[in-house]
């Protein structure tokens, strides 16, 4: 006996669409966030400011659209699973996100909170935003990548 339960966000049609965009404004406001820092510590933006006073500044932000980012995007996720895991694309966004918040409150952190900015606090912001465009796009190619990963069929 098969028992199928049914994801109540599958029954609306507005529920994916405003999950989308709270997910979109959540990871737009966190990159813009983290962006803003890295930008700073390549010393290509706000030089009246250290990259110290930014992270201050943008953390309670960056921290606060990230959750949004995410618990929206494991509703989403919930609303077809296996698609999504089955999706090269969205493996590869989901690894580089988990590197990204790792490199995020570890290494990334810890040179923003420097007071001087030298070669490594460069490489470590260069990387930074990789990592997060990396995920950008992993995102947006998701809906173009069926290649699927080989597990079970799709119908």
């Amino acid at each position: 006996m098969l028992l199928a339960i049914e994801n109540p966000l599958n029954q609306s049609a507005l529920a994916f669409p405003t999950l989308e965009v709270f997910h979109i404004i959540g990871f737009a406001t966190a990159i813009g966030t983290i962006a803003l820092v890295d930008l700073r510590m390549l010393g290509l933006g706000l030089l009246n400011r250290s990259a110290l006073q930014l992270q201050r500044d943008t953390s309670v932000w960056t921290f606060s659209a990230l959750t949004i980012a995410i618990v929206s995007g494991l509703l989403l996720f919930s609303t077809d699973p296996d698609m999504y895991y089955l999706n090269l694309s969205f493996v590869a966004k989901m690894l580089c996100l988990m590197v990204a918040i790792i490199w995020q409150y570890t290494i990334r952190r810890k040179a923003a909170m420097s007071e001087t900015s030298t070669v490594t606090s460069r490489l470590v912001a260069i990387l930074s935003l990789l990592l997060w465009c990396s995920v950008i796009f992993g995102g947006i190619f998701i809906g173009f990548v069926d290649i699927g990963l080989g597990f079970g069929g799709r119908g």
